[in-house]
């Protein structure tokens, strides 16, 4: 998961300061050490770690928090409120035009950073919201970039503006234009070259793109888990072209989390998105103050509620949540869950959402999504009626059950003893779920078993 090894060397961190009852400004210091290496060992910018470092130093020494009753968890608070800073404070969200103009968007970046994946992403979400988004290819020295381009936009629906490479790409951008201009398109999002360094050719050819054009946005893709390298591409792209803002992708890749950390600081231009996997939903809005909670161990609740609001069907929410306060589901309602959690991103990225969880797993869970798969192949392999009624599951349906799936017995027997405590879990969860405090209808739409 990202950030894991920053995560669990702030979290001993913050554990050694909240073990002592008093702190001194020699115990500060030693913990802000320990801070500054875990930074640098992520990878993030020495400039910017030195800066953060005096900043929540300047705040921690004072006889205010050291006399306070809770002097470690003050020190914590401050690190955090530092680190929101430090990536920029305020959501920064996409800037579009009216639907009835048309909004263009120039996206760049170098060769393997994901942008042809991205921008189909981007186009796919823009779609979901009502706009009408058109993508112009605008690479043509890649092989196959246009072929790409087209596959992923139409995985989205979204259609694709192409004059093949016989044609200067600030004249593709200016067909592209007047073709959204016809056909009622909203958005236009400009695929570039990619570069496998700063070519100042290839930086002209933006250039021409921009002074020919009137471009609203123009957004760097840079690859999260080339760290400082993603930082100065990010410095230098800015210095040439102007950038808006800057798309993180291979964040759930990255276990150092350097660039996300950098980026704002060193450039001052915000991270618009994060990319945490391959999925549509996994092009996440970045919020700096939810990033550093993550970054912190304390989870991402807000974001882990969205994603299930946004991916799960409300009727069926409900339907599911008075299922569960009678503990009356089944196998096939368990089955429906997984495929819930799949379209959420999958376990181990929900589990990074909780807090503490990311570092507290119990070592016998299995976070391999890919495992998963092999739970399916057993409820598949039941019959309908032993889906419904678990009960009947006598030791030669459950060899049959293995048999058919294809695993030994012994994990037929495991997820049957699963299901079974996860039914009395719920049971005792349900009265506290859907009390005054718990958020309405969220019960129904959480992942079996969380």
């Amino acid at each position: 998961m990202a950030f894991d090894n920053l995560t669990a060397k702030l979290q001993n961190v913050f554990k050694n300061l909240r073990s002592k009852g008093r702190l001194t400004e020699e115990d500060v210091k030693l913990a802000l050490k320990e801070v500054k290496i875990a930074l640098l060992e992520a990878d993030v910018n020495f400039k910017v770690v030195k800066q953060f470092v005096k900043a929540v130093e300047e705040r921690a020494v004072g006889q205010d928090v050291l006399n306070s009753l809770t002097p470690g968890q003050t020190v914590i608070k401050y690190v955090n409120e530092e680190m929101i800073k430090l990536m920029g404070e305020e959501t920064v969200t996409l800037e579009l035009l009216p639907s009835d103009q048309i909004t263009v968007l120039m996206m760049c970046g170098l060769q393997g950073a994901g942008k042809t994946t991205t921008i189909a992403k981007l186009a796919g979400q823009l779609k979901q919201k009502g706009r009408k988004p058109l993508l112009a290819a605008c690479d043509i020295y890649r092989p196959a970039a246009i072929e790409q381009l087209q596959k992923n936009g139409d995985k989205q629906g979204v259609p694709v503006f192409s004059m093949g490479t016989g044609n200067k790409p600030v004249n593709i951008a200016k067909a592209a234009y007047e073709h959204a201009k016809k056909n009622g398109n909203n958005v236009l999002i400009i695929d570039t070259a990619g570069r496998l360094h700063i070519d100042e050719d290839m930086m002209q050819e933006l250039a021409d793109i921009k002074e020919n054009i009137t471009v609203n946005q123009t957004i760097l893709v840079v690859d999260a888990m080339t760290g400082q390298d993603a930082v100065n591409v990010a410095k230098t792209f800015d210095e040439k072209l102007n950038i808006d803002g800057v798309i993180l992708t291979k964040l759930d890749g990255d276990t150092r989390g350097g660039a996300a950390l950098s980026i704002k600081a060193v450039t001052g231009k915000p991270i618009l998105y994060a990319g945490m996997g391959e999925k549509l939903s996994d092009l996440e809005v970045f919020h700096p103050d939810r990033m550093a909670s993550r970054i912190l161990g304390m989870g991402d609740i807000l974001s882990l509620i969205e994603k299930a609001e946004a991916q799960i069907d409300e009727d069926k929410a409900k339907e599911m949540e008075k299922k569960f306060k009678k503990a009356e589901f089944d196998f096939n309602d368990y089955l429906e869950q997984m495929q819930q959690m799949k379209k959420m991103g999958g376990l181990s990225s929900l589990l990074g959402m909780l807090p503490g969880m990311g570092m507290n797993l119990p070592s016998d869970i299995d976070i391999d999504d890919k495992a998963l798969g092999k739970i399916e192949a057993i409820i598949y392999s039941m019959t309908l009626e032993e889906r419904t009624s678990p009960s009947i599951i006598n030791p030669s349906r459950k060899k049959r059950i293995a048999n058919g799936a294809g695993v030994d017995i012994s994990e037929v027997n495991r997820l049957i003893k699963q299901f079974e405590q996860g039914k009395k879990m719920m049971k005792k969860m349900s009265g506290m779920m859907s009390g005054k405090k718990g958020r309405k209808g969220l019960f129904g739409k959480m992942p079996f078993g969380m």
